[in-house]
């Protein structure tokens, strides 16, 4: 950073007063800029036991197998974002469920929250993001070519559970958004 995004002058690197960490502060207005790590918010969907993967459009990665997953926008729950990457990514629309696995990437700046999801009727498609989408079970699914560990993590964590017949489906979290008029 080299500018600071409020007023335009630059900024130095520096432990402001009261922190204990070095941040880009501002030299005219003393704005204090904090990096924080992104959200990235994804699910695994599942319909009548097979899982939807996507083949990444994209690069990162571009080619490999992943799920429904990306970067979280203001205003929206991490829910809403793995719902609306679905939707983006291939064309489904699911029901988003419980937790599935938190996993922070520190090498990036970033933490991935994945959940279960269910797709209730199988109807999807290929977006400018992925190149194709597909139904497969767990043995068809192309280990080798997951394109990042995260994701690998959590679809091996969601067949483990599956296996051991848990199922959390269920929705566990809850939307503190102000209410109107508050």
């Amino acid at each position: 950073m080299q500018f600071c995004s409020n007023c335009g002058q630059p900024v130095t690197q520096r432990v402001p007063e009261g922190d204990h960490r070095p941040r880009y502060v501002c030299t005219a207005c003393g704005t204090v800029h904090y990096q924080n790590p992104k959200i990235v918010a994804g699910c695994v969907p599942q319909h009548e036991g097979r899982i939807l993967l996507c083949r990444r459009a994209i690069e990162p990665r571009y080619g490999f197998w992943t799920i429904p997953a990306g970067f979280m926008e203001n205003g929206e729950t991490t829910q809403d974002a793995a719902r609306r990457e679905s939707l983006e990514e291939a064309q489904a629309e699911v029901q988003v469920g419980s937790l599935l696995a938190v996993v922070h990437v520190l090498h990036a700046d970033q933490v991935h929250v994945m959940y279960r999801a269910n797709l209730p009727k199988a109807e999807f498609g290929v977006s400018p993001e992925s190149l194709e989408v597909m139904l497969c079970d767990e043995a068809d699914v192309p280990w080798e070519d997951i394109a990042f560990r995260s994701v690998d993590y959590a679809l091996r964590r969601y067949f483990e559970d599956r296996r051991a017949g848990i199922d959390r489906h269920h929705i566990t979290a809850i939307d503190l958004r102000p209410r109107p008029g508050r």
